[in-house]
């Protein structure tokens, strides 16, 4: 299996971490787009990250990443839900993108570019609103973004360690977890420190060419981990006619229908799978009168 993560904590101490390769799935949403070899690095290490927080948060439901970008990267997307079904995509604006260009020049060219996670409840109660936490772009790399918003807004000690290219996604965590009711539940207090300076000798190639439980091995071999049961990302895209629908509702029956007036149809495109969605006029009439997203039989066309 070429698309694994792996989950791990160390015994006696309040660490915990995760490693993830990601080959075949990553392959399939690079293949969706055109992006500058810079920018699919950019995202595939999103994707990596996106993984790693994803398993390490109690939650049912999706974790959205984003970034909005004041470059030529005007957004970076990463959707992962609880069984690390991942999809991602990127909006670029015109004008080329150096294979050179830093974080800085790509997404924080004039100090205003954000980052935000949202949790989306999948089962939300009634009023409940997905929460979203935004903090300025701060740092050099994507690891370094990711761990400023988890200490401003989670107020815990994370560090990452990403790399991507056109083939492989792929990610190091570790975090130190709070102690349970005021006191340290653990012997080893030299634990946190000793397990990020192991991880710091780890390379980019090394993540990028080695399965995950041969860096584990390699960094921590002499470490007591409990090991949790491996996972699997995979991509899939939540789009659907259902979806569309409801968001041409949202736009309003003039709307759509001086799109249809002028163009014959509307027609929709996702953005992470490149799947097109088109309404013509008689499934507009469905769908504002009846609700219906399904495509009009040929019968009913006149």
């Amino acid at each position: 299996m070429s698309d694994r993560l792996l989950k791990f904590l160390f015994r006696a101490a309040p660490v915990r971490g995760g490693l993830v390769r990601i080959e075949d799935a990553w392959r399939q949403m690079v293949t969706l787009h055109d992006y500058p070899p810079v920018v699919t690095r950019l995202l595939g290490e999103m994707v990596a990250a996106g993984a790693l927080l994803a398993t390490s948060i109690k939650f049912n439901g999706a974790l959205v990443m984003q970034v909005h970008g004041d470059g030529p990267v005007k957004l970076l997307v990463v959707e992962c839900l609880p069984d690390l079904a991942i999809r991602a995509t990127a909006k670029i604006a015109g004008g080329g993108v150096a294979d050179d260009a830093t974080l800085r020049d790509l997404i924080n060219r004039h100090g205003r570019g954000r980052f935000a996670i949202t949790l989306d409840p999948r089962d939300r109660l009634p009023g409940q609103q997905p929460y979203q936490g935004v903090v300025p772009l701060d740092g050099e790399s994507m690891a370094d973004v990711l761990q400023a918003y988890m200490r401003q807004s989670e107020q815990l000690d994370t560090r990452l360690w990403l790399a991507a290219d056109e083939h492989v996604s792929a990610g190091l965590l570790l975090q130190s977890l709070p102690s349970e009711g005021g006191t340290a539940a653990t012997t080893d207090t030299d634990a946190w420190s000793r397990a990020v300076t192991l991880a710091q000798t780890i390379t980019s190639h090394e993540l990028l060419t080695l399965a995950p439980d041969a860096v584990l091995h390699r960094l921590f071999w002499q470490e007591a981990l409990e090991h949790y049961p491996e996972m699997s990302p995979h991509f899939a895209c939540t789009c659907s006619r259902e979806r569309i629908g409801r968001m041409l509702v949202s736009l309003g029956r003039d709307e759509v229908d001086s799109i249809i007036d002028e163009q014959g149809s509307v027609t929709v495109t996702c953005d992470f799978c490149n799947r097109q969605y088109s309404f013509d006029a008689v499934d507009a009439t469905q769908l504002f009168t009846r609700g219906g997203t399904a495509p009009a039989d040929e019968g009913t066309r006149h």
